[in-house]
């Protein structure tokens, strides 16, 4: 891994703790969301899924993966859904 990547982990990770993110989604397990692996393994293959995924995160929503809706996060720049997105889509690294 570069340094450049292990560095967009922590800061990844540090901004999925202070939105809450970690209340509902943990790594490899499902808590009252799905668990971020399987967020990955869900949209490797969808060219659209980095907007998508920042549009959801954005507004919230549900259907999805449930009937539990994910509260929007409006707060975040698109800085930070970018790195949000790209971090979830790698199966989110370094989140321990």
């Amino acid at each position: 891994m570069s340094a450049h990547a292990a560095t967009e982990d922590v800061k990844a990770t540090a901004l999925a703790k202070q939105s809450a993110c970690l209340g509902c989604h943990a790594v490899d397990k499902k808590i009252v969301g799905p668990s971020f692996q399987a967020i990955a393994k869900k949209y490797a293959n969808d060219p659209s899924a980095t907007v998508f995924l920042k549009n959801k995160i954005l507004k919230g929503g549900s259907g999805t993966w449930g009937i539990v809706p994910m509260p929007a996060n409006a707060k975040l720049s698109d800085a930070d859904l970018s790195l949000l997105t790209t971090w979830i889509l790698r199966g989110a690294p370094s989140a321990n």
